[in-house]
């Protein structure tokens, strides 16, 4: 047991500076010395802590604006804009690339190929649009409070929601994101489960909570089946698709009631 606690915080700021340094654009070098000392994938249970963390700052922004009288939907926009800035529009470059993928291509190579077109087709460019139209309504539609709420456990359950995908499917490519975060330990991924569930739970309501916690699996679940039926696995777009599509059903839950 000698040294044991002392590497307990070496060890979560590095899988903080993982899960930071991937999913959005915030510089993580202070957190850990160089080399970092362990793989992207370890990292992967502060997945929903860093949905937090972006969701918060939508919820900020949403909030301010209401305090300088915005109307609701310019405010939802800029707090749209403001998660968007924050992950550097990870998430909907992937939503793009795998709608243009999946939508025009008809085999499995011609559909990666496509995927790793920096060129967005019709299928992305509708799928952005879509994503960011609901997502602003979504939030417009709400109450200040609720709006922050929904803002912290959608953050949170989104990108909680990548991680049965990584867990169940193999890369899909021989390099790219996806390959380098792997499958990841399976004690990450259930424990960065557990994490977003007990977020969800604090911060909703007990039955919209129960609500949506399986509605983001079942969205997970569903890309997982068709990454892996069209792709033969997973990629970081397809990541980043999990974690937009979710992000959409849940604001679009927390409207009704």
């Amino acid at each position: 047991m000698t040294g044991g606690p002392r590497r307990i915080v070496p060890n979560l700021a590095a899988d903080l500076a993982a899960g930071l340094g991937l999913l959005t654009r915030l510089p993580v070098g202070w957190l850990v010395p160089r080399p970092m000392p362990y793989r992207p994938g370890r990292g992967c249970w502060t997945y929903p802590l860093v949905g937090l963390l972006v969701g918060g700052a939508a919820a900020l922004v949403r909030l301010g604006a209401g305090r300088l009288g915005l109307p609701p939907l310019l405010g939802a926009a800029w707090a749209v804009g403001a998660g968007v800035l924050l992950t550097g529009a990870l998430h909907e470059d992937g939503l793009a690339d795998t709608a243009d993928g999946l939508g025009g291509g008809t085999t499995r190579e011609r559909r990666l190929e496509i995927m790793r077109d920096s060129r967005i087709g019709s299928y992305g460019a509708l799928a952005l649009v879509l994503a960011l139209g609901v997502r602003v309504l979504a939030i417009a539609s709400l109450p200040a409070d609720r709006a922050t709420a929904a803002l912290l456990a959608s953050g949170a359950l989104s990108r909680a929601a990548m991680l049965p995908v990584l867990g169940l499917l193999p890369p899909a490519r021989a390099d790219g994101l996806g390959r380098s975060v792997g499958r990841p330990p399976g004690a990450a991924l259930w424990f960065g489960l557990a994490v977003a569930s007990g977020l969800a739970l604090m911060l909703l309501p007990t039955a919209r909570a129960l609500a949506a916690i399986p509605c983001s699996m079942v969205v997970s679940l569903g890309t997982t089946a068709l990454a892996r039926r069209r792709l033969g696995g997973q990629t970081g777009d397809v990541l980043g698709a999990c974690c937009v599509a979710t992000e959409c059903v849940l604001l679009t839950l927390f409207t009704i009631g």
